[in-house]
């Protein structure tokens, strides 16, 4: 099935839905364990390598039009945003993570194309 939006033919994935997600309980699970070990291990120093095994595997069970999607950020990427975010978060008694989850959301974005 083809859907018509603003004179783009967006073609529907399998099954006619426009996006589908194929992800279990398990990869998740062992997923999730991994980069939380990470996470706790360095007390959040290193959270960007986590939070790209988290992305990388959501974004590998997502098909959206018929396309899989694919999560090309890397840790080493986020890794000075995520100290100079973690400085300002400390500097401002936390008020400057109202800035970050945006930002973060962006990063995640702009970094998520298809395969």
């Amino acid at each position: 099935m083809n859907i018509n939006a603003g004179g783009n033919d967006l073609s529907m994935a399998p099954g006619g839905k426009l996006m589908t997600f194929d992800g279990g309980a398990g990869d998740y699970l062992g997923t999730q364990i991994l980069g939380f070990l990470i996470t706790v291990f360095t007390l959040g120093i290193c959270y960007p390598f986590a939070l790209v095994l988290l992305e990388r595997w959501r974004c590998k069970h997502t098909v959206l039009m018929g396309r899989r999607l694919e999560f090309s950020g890397t840790g080493i990427g986020l890794f000075g945003l995520w100290i100079k975010w973690l400085l300002l978060i400390v500097i401002t008694i936390g008020i400057y993570s109202f800035w970050v989850v945006p930002r973060l959301q962006k990063w995640k974005t702009e970094n998520t194309r298809f395969a």
